[in-house]
């Protein structure tokens, strides 16, 4: 194998262990987490445009920068008891790909907490529960520390045709 060759195998070999960074967030107590390269902004709460006949957690919209940008409580999402807005409630406005489309949206959460480094090897595979409508919402479970982090799948997340 020539001396190109082999430097060539040594650079794929090492992006095969990089770590992605998560931004992560409070809700209820626990810590959840996402790419951090979904991310576009954090924005405090504001009020927001209500959207007639929308999902229950879907709060409504705001106008940013000329964008309407949806706005989904993450709570109610995946079922947890509503909370009030208070100061340190947040909007975490990201974009994803759903069906092939670009969409910006914007997740309410009670704070924002850490960015993580975590490898794909540290992440682990959610238990099976076969009731539950939010494990496809749930990429992974990574310890962090003495706590576990909830890694989340925001396309399916954020897609509003799924439960």
């Amino acid at each position: 194998m020539s001396e190109q060759a082999g430097h060539n195998q040594q650079l794929i070999l090492e992006g095969q262990h990089d770590e992605n960074q998560y931004l992560t967030f409070m809700m209820a107590g626990e810590e959840y987490g996402m790419n951090i390269l979904a991310v576009q902004e954090i924005r405090g709460w504001e009020d927001v445009t209500a959207i007639p006949n929308s999902p229950s957690f879907v709060k409504g919209a705001i106008n940013l920068r000329g964008t309407i940008v949806p706005i989904i409580d993450l709570r109610l999402r995946f079922g947890i008891a509503d909370n009030e807005y208070g100061p340190l409630t947040v909007v975490i406005v990201v974009a994803v790909e759903i069906n092939g489309q670009n969409k910006v949206m914007g997740i309410v959460v009670d704070a924002v907490s850490d960015v993580y480094s975590i490898s794909e090897e540290q992440a682990k595979d959610v238990p099976d529960f076969q009731d539950s409508d939010n494990a496809e919402f749930v990429h992974g479970l990574v310890n962090v520390g003495e706590k576990m982090v909830v890694l989340l799948n925001l396309e399916s997340v954020l897609n509003l045709e799924s439960k």
